[in-house]
């Protein structure tokens, strides 16, 4: 398990420290392209040892942010995929709340599920919800969320899948 930890937090510390540090002055508008990379954990109810790494990447085009009753919403699609060649590609919404600095975004995808070396789920069409932790920091995002994949009954099984994730986010 530390192992495996360690491994995580590695990899998102060379995905932050390979990026340009800039001061807020140098700040210039993006075009609008958000990504996220993360990297985390797969299947942390299931025992330790038969858990997996994950990584993944997401995004979010901000000139799609709509302000709503519900928040400011937005669409987005990603993949992810564990140590174990599990894979995901989903599509779908996340709301997005500011309170200062952090950043609190719920989100909801849809998507299609293919099984590799690891844990099956039952069925193709699986859903995410997710929700994620973030602070802004000098242009980009740092961040930690849990996830939540689950066939909502419509394949033969549905044991789900939890996960956590370390995210470092920025905009192009």
């Amino acid at each position: 398990m530390i192992k495996k930890i360690t491994k995580i937090l590695t990899i998102f510390l060379i995905i932050v420290g390979s990026t340009k540090n800039i001061n807020a002055d140098e700040l210039k508008p993006s075009d609008g392209h958000q990504f996220n990379f993360f990297s985390g954990v797969w299947d942390i109810n299931n025992d330790f040892d038969k858990s997996s790494e994950l990584f993944g990447i997401q995004h979010s085009n901000e000139n799609l942010f709509r302000d709503t009753f519900l928040g400011k919403l937005s669409p987005i699609s990603g993949f992810m995929m564990t140590a174990d060649s599990d894979t995901y590609f989903y599509t779908g919404v996340q709301a997005e709340y500011k309170i200062g600095k952090l950043n609190l975004t719920p989100s909801f995808s849809p998507g299609l599920y293919s099984v590799g070396d690891g844990k099956d789920l039952g069925y193709p069409l699986e859903f995410k919800s997710e929700l994620q932790i973030s602070v802004d920091f000098f242009g980009s995002r740092l961040g930690y969320s849990q996830s939540h994949l689950s066939n909502a009954d419509m394949g033969d099984k549905n044991p789900g899948a939890d996960s956590y994730m370390f995210n470092f986010m920025k905009s192009f």
